[in-house]
C-alpha cells in the first residue's frame, strides 16, 4: 500500500471514488464535477489538494483537502472528502490517509482541521471517535447552490 500525493492522471480514479462515496451517502445524482474540472482544480489552479492510497497500481482511497480560513483562529485545513473502497477497509488504509492529512495540517501550522460527517454514518463516526476527534452537534450547515456558477442567477 502506498500513500502519495495525487498526480496528474489520478483525477479519473479520484472522481470514480467520489461517485462511489456519493452512492454510499445516498446521493448518487449530486455529483456534477468532471475529471477535467477536478484536474484543473487540483493541478492547474491548485484550489485543493489530494492524497491517494494505491494498491498494486490501483487507487483504492483518497483524501481531498484545502486551506480554509477562520476569522477567530486563522488558517485551517478543511478535509472535504475522505474515502476508502469497502474491499480495502479494515487494513488501516483509512488511518494512514487520515493521519497523513493530520500531519500535513501540523506541517502547515494551521489552527485546526475541520470536516463534516453525516449523522447516520456510524462507521465514520466510530472511526473519528477512535482518533479522539471532536464531533460537534451545535452547528447547522448553511448552503447555496449555484448551478450556473453565477450568484445573480441563483438567488
Amino acid at each position: 500500500m502506498i500513500i502519495r500525493d495525487a498526480k496528474l492522471g489520478d483525477e479519473v480514479s479520484i472522481l470514480g471514488l467520489i461517485h462511489e462515496l456519493a452512492v454510499y451517502e445516498k446521493a448518487p445524482n449530486e455529483v456534477i464535477n468532471t475529471a477535467e474540472n477536478l484536474s484543473k482544480d487540483l493541478f492547474q489552479d491548485k484550489v485543493c489538494e489530494a492524497i491517494v492510497a494505491e494498491s498494486d497500481g490501483v487507487i483504492v482511497g483518497f483524501a481531498l483537502y484545502y486551506t480554509a480560513y477562520s476569522t477567530w483562529k486563522g488558517r485551517c485545513l478543511y478535509l472535504e472528502d475522505f474515502y476508502v473502497q469497502p474491499a480495502f477497509r479494515k487494513q488501516a488504509i483509512g488511518t494512514l490517509l487520515f493521519e497523513k492529512v493530520i500531519a500535513i495540517a501540523k506541517e502547515r501550522k494551521v489552527a485546526r482541521m475541520d470536516w463534516q460527517v453525516l449523522d447516520w454514518n456510524e462507521l465514520a463516526l466510530s472511526f473519528y471517535r477512535k482518533h479522539n476527534a471532536i464531533l460537534e452537534s451545535e452547528w447547522i450547515n448553511g448552503r447555496f447552490f449555484f448551478p450556473n456558477s453565477s450568484l445573480e442567477e441563483s438567488i
